[in-house]
């Protein structure tokens, strides 16, 4: 069997915590930041955790080696 190649787009955009756990950076903050509301921009800052079984998709599919 070959080896699974690590999907590079998720590699950019998920990392794996130590205990298993996905993080992503949160969306809405590249630009037209004027429209919402400092609230919104504040509550979009750092990364969250992904739910459980959505992360265990990402690393089944996209991220095998992590």
């Amino acid at each position: 069997m070959p080896k699974l190649k690590t999907k590079s787009g998720a590699k950019k955009r998920f990392k794996v915590t130590g205990t298993g756990k996905v993080l992503y950076q949160q969306s809405g903050k590249r630009h037209g930041m004027i429209k919402r509301s400092t609230k919104q921009v504040r509550d979009h800052r750092g990364t969250k955790v992904l739910f459980k079984t959505d992360g265990d998709n990402i690393k089944k599919y996209w991220l095998p080696n992590s």
